[in-house]
């Protein structure tokens, strides 16, 4: 299905098909939230929960690191940077490593999404292809032995190998993308990547061998001035990236109204997928998780609105590009 859906867009066939304002009948709208570090196991677990209940299904962009711990820590070594370095730490304990790859293996098996958010998180935006490289087979490595490297080889599940080798998607720390990443990408086997920002909701266009999805500018504020649509940025917009319970209820008010205004304006208009960043961080008291929370209990159990993965995205666009098409 993938390949057909590369094949329409190499055409130029595409385009009916996704631009289906005039017949909301034929196809969903489908909103994309994923989770960048993928790291709190408190937060793994309520959103594994509140899933369960508001008919959903994330994409974790997981950081490696967070399943090594720190007294392994020198194991892993980032391009251009010393051995046991890494932006975002690591696990304190090989019990908490041993708990979040739990919550990694029940999610996929939740039908959830895991995808590649590199290990270290560092800044790639000037690396070869060969330093990408190197970060992406760090990942796969790292969690393929992450059971073993844990303690725990004899709790590894029978096909966890197989599901780290056919992880698909990939998110840049920092939205770092040069050209250089999507080769990497390609020789490496993900078929999408999701670390660009587009002026606002775009289908996903090619880009050097994989498809690329955008994290789109969205209105936000008394203004309605552009912001990427993920907790980070409206954390550094509404509190200068400095944490203000006090003012949490109000933020989670901006938030929503603007995720609210994204979602309707698709779902009124050409219904090209929303999508919706976040990390496993509690910004300004959580107000960013409840305003995301708040959007899918209300839209989400919709018959003609899918709250699904990019993977599911993928498959569903190159369905109607067939179709349309006659491929």
């Amino acid at each position: 299905m993938l390949y057909r859906f590369f094949l329409c867009l190499a055409l130029g066939l595409c385009l009916p098909a996704l631009s289906l304002a005039s017949e909301p009948d034929r196809t969903r709208q489908l909103l994309l939230i994923s989770f960048d570090g993928a790291g709190d196991n408190a937060l793994w677990q309520r959103s594994r929960n509140f899933a369960r209940t508001a008919q959903v299904r994330f994409t974790y962009f997981l950081s490696c690191s967070l399943v090594i711990a720190r007294e392994d820590a020198g194991l892993y070594k980032g391009p251009h940077h010393k051995a046991g370095r890494s932006n975002i730490g690591f696990a304190q304990t090989r019990e908490e490593a041993r708990t979040r790859l739990f919550h990694v293996w029940q999610a996929h098996q939740e039908g959830h999404e895991i995808a590649s958010h590199t290990c270290g998180h560092f800044d790639g935006a000037d690396w070869s292809v060969s330093d990408w490289k190197a970060e992406m087979q760090s990942f796969r490595s790292i969690l393929s032995g992450a059971w073993a490297a844990n303690d725990a080889a004899t709790e590894e599940p029978e096909d966890w190998r197989k599901f780290v080798a056919g992880i698909e998607g990939f998110r840049a720390p920092y939205l770092s993308a040069p050209a250089s990443l999507f080769e990497a990408e390609r020789r490496e086997g993900f078929v999408y990547d999701a670390s660009t920002v587009t002026k606002g909701p775009l289908h996903p266009s090619e880009k050097g061998g994989v498809l690329a999805f955008g994290l789109p500018l969205i209105p936000e504020g008394p203004k309605g001035r552009p912001i990427i649509a993920m907790d980070y940025n409206l954390f550094i917009r509404h509190s200068a990236g400095v944490e203000n319970p006090s003012r949490s209820a109000e933020f989670e008010e901006r938030a929503y109204a603007a995720f609210r205004a994204a979602f309707d304006r698709q779902y009124e208009g050409d219904r090209i997928p929303l999508q919706i960043g976040l990390h496993f961080v509690r910004m300004n008291g959580g107000a960013y998780w409840r305003a995301m929370e708040r959007l899918v209990t209300e839209v989400c159990g919709r018959q003609d609105v899918g709250c699904v993965t990019y993977r599911e995205a993928l498959q569903e666009l190159g369905s109607h590009a067939a179709d349309s098409s006659g491929l």
